[in-house]
């Protein structure tokens, strides 16, 4: 209970900074040079990625859409040190000079957390295809693990690691993310009520510090910085590769989802299903609108051809609360797997 609850204050926590972050961003415009100036001092910079100061609006945008913030320019980073001497260099600058900096993953950020009004905003997904991932899964480790860049989709790391038979072990919804922005945020999904969320398995990482230091920080060495850039979002360093925890890919999995229109009944249910260590792998919860032609496309307890059931859930506009489930399970368990569900 203890350790969730650390969890749950260190979330609100980086919340709370993320705010502020957002905050010190804009109050620092008002002290901006000339475009000119910005563009001027940034070419002196040596990359073997690029700065792109043309073609830079899709930058100022995030999944939010509250806030939209135009940066002077965009690095795509090819290596590391690409991020490091940037960073490095606005550092040198001084605490007077107004150039801000922000990394950038899929875009999906809420606040504007990616974006940098007048500063420049880091393409990970640049360093993401420049770089590979590794995975470690030899079978006299207890540990096994990928080594990927923090700009890489889960998408692609799932499709990778399922070719060795392994799966990460705590998913987000959305998989078209980038490792290091989910770590950032904390990568909560249906799983986390059994491995907790992405933040809980990652092994080591590389991070960029806001001097340009790249620094290897684990549990164990340089902790502060470990545990201050997970679910730090961005305020404590740059997030450049991460060791993520794998374990065995399920060979079948049986999925379904279960709809309520009682709130009470819905959470109980919920609490059971996370509470019994023999139950489902996988459980999330939603609370929902109703729209036309929802029910046609889902799976759920009720049997289509009882009609009295289903008109329950017909009413358009009606919040409905959905419980997403799934169990993992072997071939030669599919005779039982129903029965199991049930």
């Amino acid at each position: 209970m203890l350790k969730h609850t650390n969890l749950v204050i260190k979330i609100l926590i980086a919340l709370i900074l993320g705010c502020n972050f957002h905050k010190n961003k804009i109050s620092s415009t008002s002290y901006l040079p000339h475009h000119t100036s910005i563009t001027s001092l940034l070419k002196k910079l040596k990359l073997d990625g690029h700065l792109s100061f043309h073609n830079i609006h899709h930058a100022s945008k995030d999944f939010g859409n509250r806030y939209s913030f135009l940066p002077a320019a965009v690095l795509y980073p090819k290596s590391v040190s690409d991020i490091s001497n940037l960073i490095s260099y606005i550092f040198q600058m001084g605490p007077t000079s107004p150039l801000t900096i922000a990394p950038r993953g899929h875009g999906h950020s809420l606040e504007g957390q990616a974006q940098a009004h007048q500063g420049v905003v880091i393409n990970m997904e640049s360093l993401g295809i420049s770089q590979e991932m590794h995975f470690h899964i030899k079978e006299n480790t207890n540990t096994p693990f990928v080594d990927v860049p923090a700009g890489k989709l889960w998408i692609n790391i799932l499709h990778e690691s399922l070719k060795h038979g392994f799966a990460p072990k705590s998913w987000t919804d959305y998989l078209h993310l980038t490792v290091g922005g989910t770590l950032s945020n904390a990568g909560i999904s249906g799983q986390a009520f059994r491995h907790g969320p992405q933040i809980n398995n990652v092994y080591q990482l590389q991070v960029v510090t806001g001097t340009g230091e790249v620094v290897t920080c684990t549990e164990k060495q340089n902790s502060d910085l470990f545990y201050g850039v997970l679910g730090g979002l961005g305020q404590f360093g740059i997030i450049t590769r991460a060791h993520i925890s794998l374990e065995p890919a399920p060979k079948m999995v049986k999925w379904m989802k279960v709809l309520y229109v009682d709130f009470t009944t819905f959470t109980k249910d919920q609490e059971q299903l996370i509470s019994s260590n023999s139950s489902f792998d996988y459980v999330e919860g939603f609370v929902l609108i109703n729209q036309t032609g929802l029910l046609n496309n889902w799976r759920s307890f009720f049997k289509n051809k009882d009609p009295a059931q289903a008109s329950r859930f017909v009413s358009e506009g009606k919040t409905v609360f959905c419980l997403e489930i799934a169990k993992y399970y072997k071939q030669e368990d599919m005779g039982t797997i129903d029965q199991v569900m049930l």
